[in-house]
């Protein structure tokens, strides 16, 4: 597939799968990618880590409005995608993550529709997140036979506290939008046809401000959390190379695509 490159006003080299728009200083990151919920294929991770590094590097970015195309937020990684990195190189998925995880400016996040693994646990690096009332939240590492990412496994406990985040690691059931509010993952619902504007208007409240001054307040929110989620990803990665191909990972997998309910017990 050739895909199209487009320099915007913003200097932020993009695809079609990210695209990019900034309104008096918030920098709108869309993931569009409609017709697979915006499932983020490798190229798409690549340009997820530029977007956020220049965004950084730019004092006329003040604030990030992160959401996706269509009727859905993220449905989370492709795992197709995967197989065109070659064996050894490091997939941009990491990469990616640090760049979002080091990001220095607010995030806002307005999601609706399915947040699916990486596109649920992105959410947990935004500042604020609003969610449509059509939200459906799922963490499916359990059930794959995989563990957490993105810094999640120490992420979502700060955020929301540790009995409520094992709680969805463990069982792996969805989140709809009033739960998200009651246990901390959102700051407000919205009705979806609402949702962006609202986002957007908060972001523009955000954007108003000095960029350094909300750079330190940033860094003074963050600052203790970063040395655990260094260790999180660490020790993230070192149990998804464990997890990956191991017996449950397959029979999950097999399941899936046989259209039937796992047995772990037998695997």
């Amino acid at each position: 597939m050739q895909w199209l490159f487009i320099l915007n006003a913003t200097g932020i080299c993009m695809t079609d799968l990210v695209l990019t728009d900034n309104r008096d200083g918030v920098l709108i990151v869309r993931l569009n990618r409609p017709e697979k919920k915006n499932a983020i294929n490798t190229q798409m991770w690549t340009e997820i880590r530029e977007t956020f590094r220049t965004a950084a590097a730019d004092d006329d970015v003040v604030c990030v409005l992160l959401c996706g195309a269509g009727d859905h937020f993220c449905s989370g990684v492709d795992l197709s995608s995967f197989g065109e990195v070659a064996d050894g190189e490091e997939h941009p998925f990491e990469s990616a993550a640090r760049a979002v995880v080091e990001f220095d400016k607010p995030i806002v996040a307005a999601a609706k529709g399915v947040a699916i693994g990486g596109g649920a646990t992105v959410l947990f690096h935004a500042d604020i997140v609003y969610v449509g009332e059509s939200l459906r939240l799922r963490l499916p590492f359990a059930n794959l036979g995989l563990v957490p990412e993105w810094g999640s496994s120490y992420m979502l406990q700060a955020n929301i506290g540790a009995q409520r985040a094992a709680e969805l690691f463990y069982t792996a059931e969805w989140v709809n939008a009033d739960k998200a509010l009651n246990v901390g993952i959102a700051a407000d619902v919205l009705p979806d046809a609402d949702l962006f504007e609202h986002a957007l208007s908060k972001a523009q409240e955000i954007a108003q401000w000095p960029v350094n001054s909300l750079r330190e307040i940033k860094r003074s929110l963050r600052l203790h959390h970063l040395e655990a989620i260094d260790t999180a990803i660490d020790a993230e990665q070192a149990a998804m190379a464990r997890q990956a191909g191991s017996p449950e990972n397959i029979e999950a997998i097999t399941a899936f695509i046989e259209k039937r309910a796992p047995n772990f017990r037998g695997s």
